[in-house]
């Protein structure tokens, strides 16, 4: 990201402390922080929302999809835009790909979003968005471990 060296610098210290895995798997800020929109919605491709499965119903949610932190709940919130579970993460041309990670306890913690060059970006919650070499880079105590990999079809560009 094109920007202040000493702004990234300070957000390297964080992202590096909290993500000590991205340090040796590599990944750039690609974003300044927001707070319109989180990983869940940034991997559906909505930077205009926040989702979340809220009881009070104050974050958007896809309309009959259970409102509860469960990792079916949020398999059934990505069905509604295409994405079905698959088994691996490994680009695959004719596919975009997300990630969902999830704590000890089963609880989705995160989503990422597979990019066309086979790495991948995320939205740190309501911080910065990143590029990230590996799904790894991500894993450990703040988000779990991928719990899921989804895919859904999209148009190839060699496709008529």
């Amino acid at each position: 990201m094109v920007g202040n060296e000493a702004w990234i610098a300070r957000v390297k210290v964080w992202i590096e402390r909290d993500f000590t895995n991205l340090s040796n798997t590599g990944y750039e800020i690609t974003s300044p922080d927001t707070i319109d929109y989180n990983c869940i919605a940034w991997a559906a491709e909505d930077n205009e929302r926040w989702w979340w499965p809220d009881s009070q119903n104050i974050d958007y949610w896809p309309a009959g999809v259970p409102r509860e932190v469960t990792l079916n709940a949020f398999i059934q919130a990505y069905q509604t835009i295409g994405y079905e579970v698959c088994d691996r993460p490994n680009l695959e041309p004719g596919f975009q790909k997300i990630a969902i990670y999830a704590d000890s306890a089963a609880k989705p913690t995160h989503a990422a979003r597979q990019l066309p060059d086979g790495k991948w970006t995320s939205k740190l919650g309501q911080d910065e968005d990143i590029q990230h070499e590996t799904l790894e880079g991500l894993v450990g105590e703040n988000y779990g471990n991928v719990a899921c990999i989804m895919r859904k079809n999209i148009k190839c560009p060699t496709q008529q």
